[in-house]
């Protein structure tokens, strides 16, 4: 969800009220999804690095994570969507820590999309994490590794199509074992302008990829995962 503060500084703005149009913009791409066919949908909203900021922004993205997981209990219940948290939380205030909980415990019987907030996030620091925990097993395989790091859903750990707003070209230490065979996207459309227009002609370009695997080429169904990374 990248470019909320260059959005911002375009229209004489601070770029908090960048972060604050990125909102609305999450909440436009949250309730599109499940229409056009995604099952799973991570959005990258604060990583690890994001701590080097200025104070003032770091406080405003958490301020808006509270505020969209107490949100998320009141609606997604209803709507059936699950609302997770991945990355760090020894970090966070613990105010933050209990909206994270309350929204994960009241949204988990959601099954028509799952949403993942990837928050002090770091792909680098969940694959050292998942190797700290190996310890006794014996020769892992790609699926049992994949077991430590998204924990019993086979499925998180493999995203379809990775989506990248805001016209930088790099992954930034975004679910660097999960896009081992991820279609990537990228969009100069800062995040706020990003709409489920934008995430359809995103889907109907991923419909056009020829995926091999490795092997021999194989049709291309709807991604059922979708990333969009900041």
């Amino acid at each position: 969800m990248d470019g909320n503060g260059r959005w911002a500084l375009a229209r004489g703005l601070p770029r908090v009220a960048g972060h604050q149009a990125g909102y609305e913009a999450m909440r436009r791409i949250v309730d599109a999804a499940p229409g056009l066919g995604i099952r799973y949908l991570t959005l990258y909203a604060f990583s690890s690095d994001n701590w080097k900021r200025p104070a003032e922004e770091v406080a405003t993205v958490m301020n808006l994570l509270e505020r969209y997981l107490r949100e998320a209990v009141e609606d997604y219940g209803i709507k059936g969507i699950r609302l997770s948290v991945i990355g760090r939380r020894d970090r966070l205030p613990l105010r933050l820590c209990a909206a994270i909980e309350a929204a994960e415990n009241a949204t988990a019987g959601g099954e028509r999309l799952h949403v993942r907030i990837a928050f002090d996030y770091s792909a680098r620091g969940e694959i050292l994490a998942a190797a700290a925990r190996l310890g006794g097993m014996r020769e892992p395989t790609v699926s049992s590794f994949a077991r430590l790091l998204v924990g019993a859903n086979p499925r998180l750990a493999e995203v379809d199509l990775l989506i990248r707003t805001g016209g930088e070209q790099r992954l930034s230490d975004f679910l660097l074992w999960e896009c081992a065979y991820a279609e990537l996207y990228f969009t100069p459309v800062m995040w706020p302008d990003f709409t489920p227009q934008e995430l359809a002609a995103a889907i109907e370009e991923f419909g056009r990829r020829e995926r091999r695997f490795g092997g021999l080429p194989v049709s291309t169904p709807s991604p059922n995962w979708v990333e969009v990374q900041g």
